[in-house]
């Protein structure tokens, strides 16, 4: 039996990528969840990675895990195991793949799958639907809420944006859900911090305001903040903030923290794009940083991601207008 990992990867619209397999394929024309063979010694998490890697050149988070399938298609027999990931990347490089679109999840049952990944494909469907429907109520005061099992539990097993809209819409109208929302996203539990942290960032969407009193202690910790994800979507309420909220004495420690995630190595492409716009909007505010800003940017034409270097040009667009530093037209 071949064991094969595929990601059910979900952007920010909660749409799904799937991708269409070539005419010299065992299986031509098809559509399904991208992925590969799992190499011996390797985990799932890191097969899946990887071969997003090569066959996409974007770069994922892992969410969460389906149950494996295991399929007889006569020639071979393969056991098919389902990533949940998100990403930011909107437009994938194709290497092994002719066509690819972003499918809403009612609509992935009426694709032209692979055999294997129609299962695949109806355990996500029913899965989001039955989390959906499972969370009709929520703790709504706050003696329950002191014991908040409940509520972790609930944002843990979140596998939808519907989900994460419904308990943001929560968060808005009880502000101890809010509070709560931004103590967990700080847990050392990584996947409590991600989707506490990304719940936080669709009230931010909404009511930015909410967050304004919590700002010194966001630019304060990021230093501090080891998980990713979590860092993700605070710099992701950071770049939509208005700026003027945030206490001047600050600015500099916001500026450091993003100019070494954007030149460093090891930083996700999401943490590189959500830095590079509020380096810009700094750059607005102290036009001496758009030269330094430029010159990191035109260094990340090196990277694989399509989306990194796309946000880039928006970037060096801008800051063309408020440099004539000629690298800005660069990229």
């Amino acid at each position: 039996m071949i064991s094969v990992i595929c990601a059910i990867i979900r952007n920010d619209d909660n749409k799904v990528l799937v991708v269409q397999r070539g005419e010299r394929t065992d299986h031509p024309f098809k559509w399904e969840f991208p992925g590969g063979k799992l190499v011996p010694g390797e985990s799932g998490e890191d097969c899946i990675v990887r071969e997003i890697t090569e066959e996409l050149a974007i770069n994922i988070v892992i969410c969460g895990k389906l149950n494996p399938v295991i399929h007889d298609y006569g020639h071979k027999q393969i056991e098919l195991i389902p990533f949940i990931c998100d990403t930011l990347d909107e437009l994938p490089v194709l290497s092994e793949h002719i066509d690819f679109r972003w499918s809403s999840p009612e609509d992935l049952d009426k694709v032209d799958f692979c055999e294997a990944d129609v299962f695949v494909a109806k355990e996500y469907i029913d899965t989001v639907n039955k989390l959906t429907a499972e969370k009709e109520e929520i703790i709504e005061n706050e003696q329950d809420l002191a014991q908040d099992i409940e509520l972790q539990n609930m944002i843990n097993s979140m596998m939808s944006t519907k989900e994460v809209e419904w308990v943001a819409t929560s968060a808005i109208e009880n502000s101890v859900i809010f509070h709560k929302l931004l103590d967990y996203s700080y847990s050392s539990d990584p996947k409590l911090a991600f989707r506490s942290s990304w719940t936080l960032s669709k009230v931010c969407d909404r009511f930015p305001e909410l967050i304004y009193p919590h700002l010194t202690r966001i630019i304060e910790g990021l230093k501090g903040i080891n998980n990713e994800s979590a860092q993700r979507s605070f710099l992701r309420i950071l770049s939509l903030t208005d700026f003027k909220q945030i206490n001047p004495k600050l600015h500099g420690i916001l500026a450091d923290h993003c100019f070494q995630a954007l030149n460093s190595g090891f930083s996700a492409i999401a943490i590189k794009a959500y830095s590079m716009e509020i380096l810009y909007r700094l750059a607005v505010i102290y036009p001496e940083l758009a030269n330094e800003l430029s010159a990191s940017v035109n260094m990340l034409q090196g990277e694989g991601s399509a989306g990194i270097k796309a946000r880039g040009r928006i970037i060096l667009k801008k800051l063309a207008e408020i440099t004539s530093d000629p690298e800005s037209s660069q990229l």
